[in-house]
């Protein structure tokens, strides 16, 4: 069974996926997380033989989506903590951005094929006249499980853009803050060491994720 963390991941990344193309100037975050998850089911439904037999396509579509659509100067940010960001160089940051959306298509992006649902709840929307909103949804997998997810979204230049996710209480953006802290240490506040092997921390988050996966489901 795909885990619980694989499960959430693919669904943000699901979420994020047909994005570019087609969300208008203004759309709300609940229309982007509704929309596109739609769109996504559908882009998989015609594609997924294409994409099993030549996954480097489908990475290569995924990192070219996903960027413009997740707010991912923040979450990096926000993954190294003021902390260590603001001794960052840009060339840093640039550099670990590419490596963590590189990383994220790499582990996650098979078990996005294999993915089967038997369905999914974009729950009403909630107050966005702020510039921070979430959206809910619920995902029934084909076993039956339940999965509750929250998207936290930002508007970043008068968009909404995804920040974070919390699947079934799972805080994914406080899980690789802690592996990102952890990883410092480990390397003796070594940065270049930190952002180079950074693929190495997410197959960890995974791990450790899959771990509690069972708990975590009621399982």
């Amino acid at each position: 069974m795909i885990s619980l963390l694989r499960r959430g991941l693919l669904v943000i990344l699901a979420a994020a996926l047909p994005i570019v193309a087609n969300a208008a100037p203004g759309q709300s975050a609940h229309d982007i997380v509704s929309d596109t998850t739609t769109r996504l089911l559908a882009d998989l439904s015609a594609n997924k033989d294409l994409y099993k037999t030549n996954p480097s396509k489908f990475y290569d579509a995924l990192n070219g989506i996903v960027g413009p659509v997740v707010d991912v100067d923040g979450i990096s940010k926000s993954i190294m903590t003021v902390k260590y960001s603001r001794n960052a160089t840009p060339a840093q940051m640039q550099r670990f951005q590419e490596n963590f959306k590189r990383s994220l298509m790499q582990f996650y992006g098979n078990a996005l094929l294999e993915f089967k649902n038997k369905g999914i709840e974009v729950k009403p929307a909630k107050d966005e006249s702020g510039d921070r909103t979430s959206v809910d949804m619920i995902v029934t997998g084909d076993n039956g499980a339940i999965y509750p997810l929250s998207y936290t979204l930002n508007k970043v230049n008068g968009e909404w853009k995804v920040r974070n996710v919390i699947i079934n209480g799972i805080n994914i953006g406080k899980l690789f803050r802690d592996q990102f802290a952890d990883a410092m240490q480990r390397n003796g506040n070594n940065l270049d060491k930190t952002i180079d092997n950074w693929a190495g921390e997410v197959a960890k988050a995974k791990e450790v994720t899959d771990q509690a996966a069972p708990k975590a489901a009621g399982q």
